[in-house]
């Protein structure tokens, strides 16, 4: 377990061995959160890019193609009145 001594501006150093552990760099972002049961946590707010991949798939969403999205733009510009 790492010891920290707070600053007079209320600042802490995050021990090597917890930075590494939690993937944390210069400029990485954290936050603090109480739970409930009063536990304070540091959660890392580095997530890769990579575990984001596929959290917006929808099955109902089928993918259109190259051809359909064209026939469909050339649809609208067909029944688009001219002014």
């Amino acid at each position: 377990m790492a010891s920290v001594t707070i600053t007079t501006k209320g600042e802490v150093i995050i021990p090597k061995e917890i930075r590494d552990y939690l993937n944390l760099d210069i400029g990485s972002k954290v936050d603090f959160v109480i739970d409930e049961n009063g536990t304070v946590k540091l959660i890392p707010l580095n997530i890769p890019v990579q575990s984001l991949s596929g959290i917006l798939h929808r099955a109902a969403i089928k993918s259109a193609t190259l051809e359909e999205m064209e026939a469909s733009i050339q649809k609208a510009i067909a029944t688009r009145s001219i002014i």
